[in-house]
């Protein structure tokens, strides 16, 4: 797999600076009023799909939230086989509009909110604020405003790669925390969740996500990190190869790639690249 050579989890807005980088390549742009970081290197280190730009990968054909979220239930998490949600391994089911899980088939327990627990989501796991938080339209007017008014976040959050059904609960405590392993004093099963592999350390703003997903984020940050022009910092790009690695593309995650680019267009290459 090629090494993405990207070092701040942050977007990348390639243009020139006044001032000195800060230890995570980033300063505050005092012209434009914003802090922004910019990726080390020429754009002859990035990496490639294909021998192409990877930024040629952009145009798919889901360009809003809203649509991606109908695709999603429409024709990707259509059939039972793949109605388990992302984190927890509920099953869930269409009861109306509403996407329910059942709680008793992974052992779910809430940890607060059963209200929000007892629907599905569709989470982020790049999250939007890491796409789009140092963009301009977000400095403007947060994520409405970069939805609104700049095309290639507006993609970027709809791309249906990026996107995964979740317990409404395990969505909203993820928040935009950055996922880790807690070493010693982490560990499963946590109890925050009942039964459910998925811990959160809130002091910490951080997410272990349970084992056997780790390998579906990590070619999620990775597609995501070459597609958008993101970057991912060495520290979580270690983690993420770790990861890769040690969870491997598995036959639904195959059918999943497959099924979204039938909709959208286009393959996570990461993904595709070990299905047959």
């Amino acid at each position: 797999m090629p090494r993405l050579l990207l070092l701040c989890l942050f977007p990348v807005l390639a243009h020139a600076h006044g001032g000195g980088l800060d230890a995570s390549g980033c300063h505050n742009d005092r012209a434009r009023g914003e802090y922004h970081c910019h990726r080390h290197g020429s754009t002859k280190d990035r990496p490639s799909i294909g021998g192409r730009p990877a930024v040629q990968a952009r145009g798919h054909t889901i360009t809003s939230f809203r649509k991606a979220k109908r695709v999603l239930r429409e024709s990707v998490y259509l059939t039972p086989d793949m109605q388990v949600g992302f984190y927890s391994n509920c099953r869930f089911s269409a009861q109306g509009k509403k996407l329910v899980p059942e709680w008793a088939s992974c052992g779910y327990r809430p940890r607060k909110n059963a209200n929000r627990a007892s629907r599905i989501e569709w989470e982020h796991v790049v999250p939007a604020w890491v796409i789009g938080h140092q963009r301009q339209c977000w400095q403007r007017g947060g994520r409405r405003d970069c939805t609104r008014s700049d095309s290639l976040f507006a993609m970027a959050e709809a791309d249906l790669h990026n996107l995964v059904p979740a317990i409404g609960e395990l969505n909203g405590d993820r928040s935009n925390y950055r996922f880790t392993e807690f070493g010693s004093g982490g560990g499963y099963p946590s109890g925050q969740y009942g039964a459910v592999e998925f811990r959160v350390d809130f002091k910490q703003r951080a997410v272990e996500p349970p084992r056997h997903r780790r390998g579906d984020i990590a070619r999620t940050y990775f597609y995501m990190a070459e597609t958008y022009d993101l970057a991912i910092s060495r520290a979580q790009l270690k983690l993420f190869e770790v990861w890769d690695r040690a969870d491997p593309v598995d036959p639904t995650e195959c059918e999943r790639d497959r099924r979204i680019a039938a909709v959208q267009g286009n393959h996570n290459p990461y993904v595709v690249s070990a299905c047959s």
